[in-house]
């Protein structure tokens, strides 16, 4: 597994490209709603083979937007953003803001209302 680039080598256009594909856009809303926490590759539930997800990690992880580590047999995955918005200011907030909500962010929200209701 190779390295993900450096924050100053990150180009934007292999960012957006990443980002283009709703798969990988949903990876990234998922880790961005994960709140800096990792996730491992099989905490997300795409409908896509196991190597065609291999293949949008890989994507993600060239055009530096997550960063990758073994845990054991696992490859945990965590978002970029301080990178990201360092290199690309506001960029992933727009991007993020623009796309469909991911299942995870839902299903938080939709459990915060319910402890919000219940109070």
């Amino acid at each position: 597994m190779l390295p993900e680039p450096p924050a100053a080598e990150l180009e934007l256009a292999c960012v957006l490209h990443a980002l283009a594909d709703p798969m990988r856009l949903r990876i990234v809303s998922e880790l961005a709603g994960a709140g800096g926490d990792e996730l491992n590759c099989l905490a997300f539930e795409l409908p896509v083979t196991k190597s065609t997800m291999t293949h949008h990690f890989r994507v993600l992880r060239e055009a530096g937007l997550i960063r990758q580590h073994r845990r054991g047999t696992s490859k945990m995955n965590t978002l970029r953003a301080d990178d990201l918005a360092a290199r690309f200011p506001g960029l992933l907030d727009a991007v993020l803001a623009a796309a469909p909500p991911c299942p995870r962010a839902a299903a938080a929200a939709t459990l915060a209302a319910g402890a919000a209701d219940a109070r």
